[in-house]
């Protein structure tokens, strides 16, 4: 080492970090396609649609929900060649819980640069669509699904438009594999709307107060050219194409339209904490005529009126922070979920810590149920109004006739710490629930049982 020069060192060091990083790879096996109907009996049924079946059963078949029915099922009520799991009234069934709001299979170890893919060069970027980016190899993914968080909306960051949002299942040996919708709109972070001093502040007020302008302006010219360009594509399909508004042209249609199937209508994803950013937001989304959803809305509640006339949603950035403001009350954050119900605005929560972290969304709602939330709402949070939120309600998030089979079975509420998941599945595939974790309490309990003492 001490021959080399100091460049050498650092390229050797910068292979040494990629390499730690391309070994840490998830080694699981994907699941294969379902194979024949499956039926899991006399166990307590949260389809979080509608009423809880005390004592119940549910079948799947190709991936679909087939059948749900109350009370005990005999094997004679399914088809022949139907896997019966039989959770002996001890076991509930429950729909995957669907993250918001994250940033997995874009980053793996938050020191490691090399591992970080979330942002694209420049601050406006709509072409960007964060599942390409997508590492289906990321040990991240299979320790989020063994806590039952079976799919996630993954949002790039940086710039002002940071670009499209894609909805992914955990699992699956490509990108194509894990997509249950490549893009559900735009992501546009809006900038602060007042001034504010801080030790690392070195612009005056007037230089804050231009730059606001300066941002806010350009996203007005960004929207209107883009409509601009949609519109003359509309008009005529040969003229030149921008990639740059393409991404951006799902934005102002009322709907797509895929497989004979209709899609909902691309939405803009607005990041926005404060008051003054939150009615900004809004008002920009009723004069360019968009559907939105506040992303953060730490104010949220002071706008409720606001948020409720244009139904727009909130997806809350977890409740383990701190308040937001120093004259705030101490658990500003924990009970916000519980005043956003309270003033009639939907939500979805999401988690705001290290995405290496992503497995505890759960204990983000429990925090909230224990600071006055109803523990339903809480399970909605991170199930049927996520997935409402992302897009793909039609799909996953609760258990009802015809929709994905992405469900948990568990010994216990998932909101609780102590619960422990069983069984996993997505589109009727029985998912390994084994990850780097487990697979090292394993080996060194195995070391502790030999005996073995240095």
């Amino acid at each position: 080492m001490h021959h080399l020069n100091t460049f050498q060192r650092f390229a050797l060091v910068g292979m040494l970090i990629t390499a730690g990083t391309a070994l840490a790879q998830d080694l699981t096996v994907k699941a294969p396609p379902q194979a024949a109907p499956i039926a899991i009996i006399n166990a307590a049924i949260h389809p979080v649609s509608g009423e809880n079946i005390a004592n119940g059963y549910i079948v799947f078949e190709k991936g679909r929900i087939t059948k749900i029915g109350a009370g005990e099922a005999s094997t004679d009520q399914f088809s022949p060649g139907t896997r019966i799991i039989d959770a002996g009234g001890k076991k509930h069934v429950y729909p995957g819980m669907v993250s918001p709001y994250t940033q997995l299979g874009l980053t793996e170890i938050q020191s490691v640069p090399s591992s970080i893919d979330t942002s694209e060069t420049g601050r406006i970027t709509p072409e960007v669509i964060a599942v390409t980016a997508v590492n289906p190899d990321s040990t991240l993914i299979p320790v989020t699904r063994s806590n039952g968080i079976l799919a996630a909306a993954v949002f790039p960051l940086g710039g002002i438009v940071s670009g499209q949002p894609s909805v992914i299942r955990l699992d699956g040996w490509t990108t194509a594999d894990m997509t249950i919708r490549r893009s559900i709109g735009q992501v546009l972070s809006w900038p602060n709307m007042r001034t504010f001093t801080a030790w690392w502040m070195d612009q005056t007020d007037e230089d804050q107060l231009k730059n606001i302008k300066r941002d806010t302006d350009a996203i007005t010219k960004l929207f209107e050219t883009a409509r601009a360009y949609s519109d003359a594509k509309a008009g005529d399909p040969a003229s030149p194409t921008d990639l740059r508004w393409e991404g951006m042209k799902p934005l102002f249609a009322d709907a797509s339209t895929k497989d004979g199937q209709n899609m909902p209508r691309a939405k803009l994803y607005i990041r926005a904490n404060s008051v003054d950013q939150i009615l900004a937001a809004v008002s920009f989304g009723q004069v360019q005529k968009l559907p939105i959803v506040i992303i953060g809305g730490r104010d949220a509640v002071l706008c409720a009126d606001v948020l409720k006339k244009d139904n727009i949603p909130v997806i809350v950035l977890g409740t383990h922070n701190l308040p937001q403001r120093e004259d705030e009350a101490y658990d500003e954050a924990y009970t916000l979920p519980a005043r956003l119900h309270a003033a009639g605005i939907m939500f979805a929560m999401s988690h705001s810590d290290d995405t290496a972290h992503e497995r505890n969304l759960p204990y983000q709602a429990a925090m909230a149920v224990a600071y006055g939330l109803d523990p339903d709402i809480a399970l909605k949070s991170v199930t049927l109004w996520s997935a409402q939120i992302s897009g793909v309600g039609d799909e996953i998030g609760s258990l009802d006739l015809g929709k994905s089979a992405t469900l948990i079975v568990t010994d216990g509420d998932p909101l609780e710490t102590t619960t422990r998941i069983s069984s996993a599945f997505i589109d009727g595939r029985e998912i390994d629930l084994s990850n780097k974790q487990t697979k090292l309490a394993e080996k060194y309990r195995a070391r502790y049982k030999q005996g073995e003492k240095r």
